[in-house]
């Protein structure tokens, strides 16, 4: 005789940070947003988003960042979790969000995109609602540019505002190390610092390069390191201008390659293997120029539902 399990009281997803390999800004459009083309790289970076069952709606944060993460209305996981109800009808919906802050706040890595993509799949799953993934996609894109990215995880292009996706083939396993920042950089400013240094009314309409789709087949983490490039690293210097020299040293103590990710703070390093890495992450730390570092390697999934939900 089959038995019917119970609802699960609470579920917990993982949510990967990501890198922006490059990233092309191109003219301004009707809506207020620049025409993006990026390829985005999931790395092994994570948050982690329970969510339970509750009598009133709340968010909790914990971790290194939790300082950084709104706890109120604001809150991009507190916005997944009631847009999906709204849209599916959720009765009894209030839950309960707890963070693991693990990913930089306002570093260019998506960290409150991720915040949301783990609510929108936590709260798929606790209510059983079976939906649709193009609808779940269309909900994350309602929320923010980097969410559709953050559910599906790997290495990606990002058009439109960076919401719409399209898969990359790609080879090999890529060796990151970040240089992370104690201050964030808010996006908007990043973008009017751009239009502000732009001179050149004529912005074309952006577009892969041939270098990085090439360096991104061959798995060759040096052809890839030669190919990263942002529009908006500039832009990042510009209003802090002790990045450069961020950046400028972990070039310097060897790495294939370096950007600051999306709109910054965070300055990505790309190295040839594991130990590479390590070594990389030593010789910042000891320069002083960076507040703190860390070390991921991508590519890696998206939204993972993580094992052991508690049952009611």
């Amino acid at each position: 005789m089959s038995t019917v399990s119970a609802p699960p009281r609470s579920v917990t997803v993982r949510v990967p940070a990501k890198v922006n390999c490059e990233l092309r800004v191109g003219p301004l459009g009707a809506d207020g947003y620049h025409e993006l083309s990026t390829v985005f790289m999931a790395v092994g970076l994570y948050d982690e988003v329970t969510v339970t069952r509750a009598e009133r709606w709340s968010v909790t944060t914990t971790g290194p960042y939790a300082a950084h993460v709104p706890s109120g209305s604001d809150n991009l996981a507190m916005r997944a979790a009631r847009l999906l109800a709204r849209h599916m009808r959720v009765t009894r919906a209030p839950v309960a969000i707890r963070i693991d802050k693990n990913i930089p706040v306002a570093g260019g890595m998506a960290g409150g995109s991720a915040d949301a993509a783990g609510s929108l799949v936590a709260c798929e799953h606790l209510w059983g609602l079976r939906m649709d993934r193009d609808e779940l996609m269309e909900l994350a894109a309602e929320l923010g540019s980097d969410v559709p990215f953050c559910l599906a995880g790997g290495i990606a292009i990002g058009s439109g505002r960076g919401e719409r996706l399209a898969p990359v083939l790609a080879r090999g396993t890529y060796h990151w190390v970040f240089a992370l920042s104690s201050q964030g950089l808010s996006t908007p400013e990043v973008f009017g610092e751009f239009d502000r240094l732009t001179t050149d009314i004529s912005v074309p309409q952006p577009e892969p390069s041939p270098a990085m789709m090439t360096a991104l087949r061959s798995g060759d983490p040096e052809a890839l390191g030669d190919a990263l490039v942002n529009d908006l690293q500039e832009p990042a210097f510009s209003l802090r201008p002790a990045l450069r020299a961020v950046l400028d040293a972990g070039l310097e103590f060897g790495a294939l390659g370096g950007i600051i990710s999306g709109s910054g703070p965070t300055v990505a390093f790309l190295t040839g293997s594991s130990e590479h890495a390590l070594d990389l992450c030593v010789a910042l730390t000891a320069s002083g120029v960076v507040d703190q570092v860390t070390r991921a390697k991508g590519p890696v999934h998206g939204v993972q539902i993580l094992p052991g939900p508690t049952r009611e």
